[in-house]
């Protein structure tokens, strides 16, 4: 039952005597489904609050892939993409199929990818309403007419009541998401970690869109009053989304983009937001989502009497989530898309408090430090992170998500910025004056005043200098923002000390890249950053 009923059925997945199947279920007829079977609760305002149970975040150590012939030659096999048998799948499937029965499921038929040219018909069905809306959310919906006779190029099927025997279903855990590139299927369970559902989509299209000419990206993309298209590289606590939701300028989307011959495109319909602690004063437009009909709120503490979030509850999780329509924010391009990008700028949260603020980056530095995937988490921020910093570096600023060798996607970089003549920018969101624990965090004022003389053009006609130890082009001047501040050298009091964990940083960068090394040019390599001899 549902409004729109696809004529392209469930009969090739092998799904049979379900209790009944929900087909393309509105907003309103997925709260009350998901209130009826007491998934989820309202919150004050209009929002659903569900919880996910044991995993709160993604289970990298949980996916893999199915290899067989048509795929496996393509795949960077390794601790990332881990192999799984056919047989194993098709076992784990006939389980869900045999945990099905008798249930009611629901299907969502979207779109993965803003671009007509690129888009990818994907198919979303639940064990659960929240996860269909979830679902909802974050991709693209079709019109009445599209979904009448959608159908779907990839499926993904999500059974978190399904929980896996290691033993006997070659898993590390109860939990599993595994890959099916021959199959055009993923499937999830054992977690209700909505999460899982939207890298799933994202893995599918990092594999299928290179063959296609379309770089995929974790990133940010906005448009400027001129027109102008930045996109923003960053892992998690590096100012990602923060930077890129500027009020003076057009956001296309928060996380996941492709570059084509055509421009840049946005994969979601939706935006997945960190909401811990989150501030009405400082994002108002992301805190007004979380008092909307239609959001979608994860793991959020409420009071179970007046309904009254508490965004700043740590106490079920961290990582706190919103999932809303793109269209809840203002200022947000409703095509999803935007011509050739002009900047890119890559961010990191240098918790040593070495890199400089803003730096300029060639082609080659910029394949480089997109191979390198940088940024240094912080006590506090993640179990096992102990008082020191400690160096993170997630290839392409997306590691678990890139099914292919991380060459692939810094040769497509390289060429797309060629053609364009995009400029790259290395941003540091971190610490100055000193390491994490004696500095300070970088003023968020002075971030802003960067970002925007880069994307404007007013840094690029400013001289600057090469950096002695990381050998990117340092401005020297930048509007509103203290010359000091620039080099980072000058803003720490004991400049030996400032030596010595550059020259430690340096030694970082130096190892990591070795494991690329056998991929890139002899350019690229000579653009890297090696310890002072």
């Amino acid at each position: 039952m549902g409004p729109v009923i696809s004529t392209h059925g469930l009969q090739e997945l092998g799904l049979r005597n379900y209790a009944r199947a929900n087909w393309n279920f509105s907003v309103p007829a997925l709260y009350e489904a998901a209130v009826r079977r007491q998934e989820a609760r309202l919150a004050q305002g209009g929002p659903i609050v569900a919880r996910t149970g044991q995993h709160t975040g993604r289970s990298p150590k949980d996916k893999f892939i199915v290899r067989e012939p048509g795929s496996e030659n393509d795949i960077w096999w390794g601790d990332v993409n881990v192999a799984m048998a056919p047989e194993q799948f098709d076992n784990l499937l006939n389980k869900a199929r045999a945990y099905l029965q008798g249930r009611e499921i629901f299907v969502q038929d979207l779109h993965a990818g803003a671009d007509p040219e690129y888009r990818l018909p994907v198919r979303i069905i639940t064990e659960n309403a929240w996860h269909n809306l979830f679902a909802r959310n974050m991709f693209i919906r079709p019109s009445a007419q599209e979904r009448s006779s959608f159908k779907p190029e990839f499926t993904v099927l999500q059974v978190p009541g399904l929980q896996a025997d290691p033993e006997t279903d070659g898993t590390n855990s109860e939990c599993f998401v595994l890959v099916n590139f021959a199959r055009r299927l993923v499937l999830i369970g054992g977690t209700s970690y909505a999460g899982e559902i939207k890298k799933s989509v994202f893995s599918i299209l990092n594999f299928l869109l290179p063959a296609e000419g379309v770089l995929p990206m974790h990133c940010s993309a906005n448009i400027g009053p001129a027109g102008d298209t930045s996109i923003f590289f960053g892992l998690s606590g590096t100012g990602k989304t923060t930077l890129s939701a500027d009020g003076s300028r057009t956001l296309i989307g928060d996380d996941e983009h492709g570059w084509s011959d055509r421009g840049v495109f946005n994969f979601e319909g939706g935006c997945y937001a960190k909401v811990i602690r989150l501030s009405e004063k400082a994002e108002p437009e992301i805190h007004a989502t979380t008092r909307r009909f239609g959001t979608v709120l994860e793991n959020v503490v409420m009071d179970p009497d007046s309904g009254v979030l508490d965004l700043d509850s740590a106490e079920l999780t961290e990582n706190t989530r919103a999932s809303y329509p793109l269209d809840f924010i203002p200022n947000v391009a409703d095509s999803g898309m935007g011509d050739q990008p002009q900047n890119i700028v890559m961010l990191t949260a240098d918790a040593f408090g070495v890199l400089p603020p803003i730096s300029q980056l060639t082609p080659e530095q910029a394949m480089y430090h997109f191979l390198s995937g940088y940024t240094a988490r912080v006590a506090g921020t993640e179990k096992g992170v102990g008082s020191e910093p400690m160096a993170t570096f997630s290839t392409c600023f997306g590691a678990p998500f890139m099914p292919r060798h991380p060459s692939v996607y810094a040769k497509m970089l390289g060429e797309k910025m060629a053609r364009t003549g995009a400029r790259c920018w290395l941003v540091n969101t971190g610490w100055t004056g000193g390491q994490y624990g004696v500095g300070e965090r970088m003023s968020i004022q002075h971030t802003r005043a960067m970002v925007r003389a880069a994307l404007d053009g007013r840094l690029a006609e400013v001289d600057g200098f090469i950096h002695p130890d990381f050998g990117m082009l340092v401005p020297r001047r930048c509007p509103d923002v203290p010359e000091e501040v620039l080099d980072p050298k000058n803003t720490w009091s004991d400049k030996a000390a400032y030596d010595r964990v550059a020259r430690d940083l340096t030694q970082r960068f130096e190892k990591n890249f070795k494991q690329f090394e056998g991929y890139v040019d002899d350019d690229v390599k000579a653009a890297g950053i090696y310890q002072a001899a």
